[in-house]
């Protein structure tokens, strides 16, 4: 379902108290303008998908700010993938009532988005059932349904519900049987079936090696928040985890597969549900052209870097062995956030003086994240204020500073915390990347299916790496070279993730492309490799993907208007449009935009 993927995409967490006080203390300036009427009457046709499906990962609907789910929690319930299709199926009947009878464009369109979202839900939703043994990370899923109630920028009334949340879970709640053994329950039902594909070996034991970082992070949370009356249910919560874990160890693990290729149907629909409508293998022949160009652009770059810079390497042209040297002027930990704060706050008056998009007269939020947060979401994300009922929160931008391994201890990342790479990051994951992106959605009064059910990870991650670009000439030769090495890391991504689950590369070789070619940290190289056969499969091309299908558009619309075209009408045209997907977001500048920029005087 898509808030769900919504959700795990992005990622959930819990602010640092030091540096959540800086959220607080500076809400959104900016109120949101009236939405037109279509996008209420919109707004009301989505309550009937919502409704079906918040039911079953009331977490993620409760993190978006639909409100009466915050003490509810994940169904694993017997037959709940049928039920989820069948509640799925019957909101689907409903919209298509509505599109029967509506006659707004903007709403039609809408409703059209939300069937195929419901159509895409099914579909992906029979297609695990039918193939996989249904293997969750529990403690995970308890952490961040917890770790998204408590939080700064929850107002104190919704956050009551975490011990309620707790409760659910280790059933002391209205819910009296544990999650984690219904969920081990759904696994067992179906291990006899010998056909179905079993979970992979990699993520079973980083599972397990997070149990004990999630049941910390669970704790700090409710001390941090002084959360009165927990001690019972965290109690259990720990003999729960730890008889999971137990059972996991005995009985999941030893039949866990050691090849992590996805079979062919199953990778498809990776790929489809995050929005790559190409074939994989198209997909990876144009990532090789890019790759080789990103690279020679960097050989290039890279001499004038070390003179600039004054570094020593025995090669000027050897990008790798630049960015090295740039990485040894490394921050420290406490450092990171002002460090990254003084490009954060320059990034703001380029962008206005160079006209690119519109941002809003307010600091944006970044911080750390905790150890937790790291083993939930190993790479830099953001994380987004709620949709629905925003009173001023602010998204933000969360930087992990290692990576979790499968024996609990951890990597230390060197691919963020050194000057260089503070403008591209600042850009993807602040502004004008997701932090305005999804700013937009809330103030622009974009519709909620629009938002919530439009999203994938090409319409998203698309934006985010444009948005790298835009900024890469006002930036300093070394934050270019950087902002050069992460667009050839989105390279790689589109390369070595289709060619890991087609069985074209192995682990090992995919991992020396990573080091050796991109200039990744060990931390790094294991997140990638981990995104692409078990997190997150089929994902990683959609950074690629959607920056590409933006230039294609960008071209298109140049090439249409000639001297009438205003890259800052464009861009906020893009961003007033939501999350459509690329064939839908083309379709509106085509017939919108254009005409209207060609229209004007």
């Amino acid at each position: 379902m898509k808030p769900l993927v919504l959700a795990v995409a992005l990622a959930l967490a819990a602010p640092l108290p030091a540096l959540a006080a800086h959220a607080a203390a500076k809400p959104a300036a900016a109120a949101a303008k009236p939405a037109p009427a279509w996008v209420a009457t919109s707004n009301e046709y989505a309550q009937i998908l919502i409704k079906a499906q918040a039911e079953f990962a009331p977490e993620q609907m409760s993190f978006l700010g639909v409100p009466g789910y915050d003490e509810r929690i994940a169904d694993f319930k017997p037959d709940n993938s049928k039920r989820f299709r069948d509640a799925t199926a019957k909101a689907k009947a409903g919209l298509q009532a509505k599109l029967a009878t509506e006659r707004d464009p903007n709403v039609r369109q809408d409703l059209e988005i939300m069937i195929q979202a419901a159509d895409d839900s099914i579909e992906t939703s029979a297609l695990n059932e039918r193939l996989t043994l249904p293997w969750n990370d529990v403690p995970q899923v308890i952490f961040t349904g917890l770790r998204a109630l408590l939080s700064d920028q929850t107002p104190p009334e919704r956050r009551a519900y975490a011990l309620e949340r707790l409760k659910n879970y280790v059933g002391q709640g209205k819910e009296t049987t544990p999650i984690t053994e219904l969920a081990m329950a759904r696994y067992t039902e179906r291990a006899k079936d010998g056909a179905l594909l079993r979970p992979t070996r990699l993520e079973v034991e980083q599972a397990l090696g997070n149990i004990d970082t999630y049941g910390a992070g669970i704790r700090k949370l409710f001390a941090q928040h002084k959360v009165a009356g927990a001690d019972a249910a965290l109690a259990a919560l720990d003999a729960q985890l730890k008889a999971y874990g137990q059972w996991a160890r005995t009985t999941v693990l030893p039949e866990a597969r050691t090849d992590t290729k996805l079979p062919p149907e199953l990778y498809a629909n990776q790929l489809k549900q995050f929005g790559i409508d190409i074939d994989p293998a198209l997909l990876v022949r144009r990532a090789q052209v890019e790759f080789m160009e990103t690279r020679a652009a960097m050989a290039q770059l890279a001499p004038l870097v070390a003179k600039d810079k004054g570094l020593k390497v025995a090669d000027p042209h050897d990008y790798v062995a630049v960015i090295r040297a740039l990485k040894q002027d490394n921050m420290p930990n406490d450092q990171l956030e002002s460090r990254y704060r003084t490009v954060i706050d320059a990034i703001d008056p380029i962008i206005r003086k160079e006209r690119i998009v519109d941002v809003p007269n307010r600091p944006m939020v970044m911080r750390l994240g905790t150890e937790a947060e790291s083993a939930a979401q190993s790479a830099p994300h953001f994380l987004p204020a709620p949709l629905v009922g925003n009173t001023g929160q602010q998204g933000q931008f969360v930087l992990p500073v290692s990576v979790p391994t499968a024996d609990g201890k951890a990597l230390q990342y060197d691919d963020f915390n050194f000057d260089a790479v503070r403008w591209t990051l600042s850009a993807h994951e602040g502004r004008p990347g997701h932090e305005l992106q999804f700013t937009a959605m809330v103030e622009r009064g974009v519709s909620l299916a629009r938002t919530m059910f439009a999203f994938n990870s090409v319409n998203v991650e698309g934006w985010a790496l444009y948005a790298e670009a835009e900024m890469v000439p006002y930036e300093p030769l070394d934050g270019q070279l950087i902002a050069l090495q992460f667009r050839l890391m989105r390279a790689a991504r589109a390369m070595l993730d289709p060619m890991l689950n087609l069985g074209q590369i192995d682990r090992e070789a995919a991992g020396r492309i990573l080091r050796d070619k991109v200039g990744l940290s060990e931390a790094m190289t294991k997140q990638e490799l981990d995104r692409y056969t078990f997190n997150a499969p089929g994902q990683a091309g959609s950074y690629f993907y959607g920056y590409t299908r933006i230039l294609e558009l960008r071209m298109e619309t140049e090439v249409a208007l000639g001297e009438k075209f205003d890259r800052l009408a464009f861009n906020n045209f893009l961003l007033d449009q939501g999350l459509l997907p690329p064939d839908q977001l083309a379709k509106a500048v085509r017939e919108t935009f254009v005409p209207a920029q060609r229209s004007r005087k």
